[in-house]
C-alpha cells in the first residue's frame, strides 16, 4: 500500500515544472541569499529530489541564466513614445527598483554565458533608443556603459549598507561622528554631521540626483558630437 507520505511526493513532482522552479528559486535567492541556492536545497523547497529539477533545467548554471532573465523581464523597457532622456531615465529607475528586489542579481549580471530573451531584448531596445536618438555606435556603447555601471554600482553599494531606515542612518551617523576627530577628518566629519545627519536624509534619495547628472552629461555630448556618417551599418526600428 502506498505511502501518504510517498503520495504527496509524488504529487508535487507531477506538478513540477520550469515555471515552478523557477519562481521558487528565485523566491529562494530573495529570501536568504544566492549562496544558500543549491539544487539540493531547490528541491527541498519544491518537496522534490534535487535530481528531479534536472528535468527543467539543464544545470545550476542554466538555472541562474533563466533567474538573471526573469529580473530583466521586470525592467521597464524604453518606450518609443518617450524621448530619449526619458526612456532612459524610466529604465534606469525601474532598473534601481528591480535591483532592490532582488539584490542577489547585481552579482550576476556578467555571469550569463547564454543570456536569454528577454536580456536579448531588453539590451537592443536600449541600444536602439540611443542609436535612434542620434548616438553613434560607439556612443551608443559608451553610453550604455555609463548608465549601467552607475545603476549597478548604487544598487551594490545600498546592499551592503549597515541601514536601511532614517533612524537605523542617524544612528550608524552618531556613531560616526564620534569617531572622526574633526581635526583630523574635517570634510568627512562636517559631511556626516550637515547632510547625514539632517532630518530625512536617505541614501537612496542620491540616486536620482547622480542619474540626472550622467543623463545630462550625454545629452551635452551628444549635441557637441554629431555622428559620423556610419556604412557598415543601418540602424534598423526597434523590436
Amino acid at each position: 500500500m502506498e505511502k501518504p507520505s510517498d503520495t504527496v511526493g509524488a504529487t508535487s513532482r507531477g506538478r513540477l515544472n520550469r515555471e515552478r522552479v523557477l519562481s521558487a528559486s528565485i523566491a529562494l535567492a530573495d529570501r536568504t541569499g544566492i549562496d544558500s541556492l543549491t539544487m539540493r536545497r531547490l528541491g527541498e523547497e519544491l518537496g522534490v529530489e534535487a535530481m528531479s529539477l534536472y528535468n527543467h533545467v539543464a544545470n545550476k548554471e542554466d538555472l541562474l541564466n533563466r533567474m538573471v532573465d526573469a529580473v530583466f523581464n521586470e525592467i521597464e523597457l524604453p518606450s518609443h513614445s518617450d524621448d530619449w532622456k526619458t526612456a532612459m531615465r524610466k529604465r534606469s529607475v525601474s532598473f534601481r527598483a528591480v535591483l532592490s528586489r532582488h539584490p542577489w542579481a547585481t552579482g550576476l549580471k556578467d555571469s550569463g554565458t547564454n543570456p536569454g530573451p528577454s536580456t536579448l531584448r531588453h539590451h537592443d531596445r536600449v541600444i536602439g533608443t540611443l542609436r535612434n536618438a542620434g548616438f553613434s555606435i560607439a556612443m551608443a556603447a559608451h553610453a550604455f556603459s555609463a548608465l549601467d555601471s552607475y545603476i549597478y554600482g548604487f544598487a551594490m553599494q545600498e546592499k551592503i549598507l549597515p541601514f536601511t531606515t532614517e533612524d537605523e542612518t542617524a544612528a550608524m551617523a552618531h556613531v560616526m561622528l564620534a569617531q572622526l576627530p574633526a581635526n583630523e577628518y574635517p570634510y568627512l566629519a562636517e559631511l556626516t554631521a550637515n547632510h547625514v545627519l539632517k532630518p530625512g536624509y536617505n541614501y537612496g534619495d542620491e540616486f536620482p540626483l547622480g542619474l540626472e547628472l550622467i543623463l545630462d552629461g550625454l545629452e551635452r555630448w551628444l549635441e557637441q558630437h554629431v555622428p559620423e556618417q556610419e556604412t557598415d551599418s543601418a540602424r534598423s526600428p526597434d523590436s
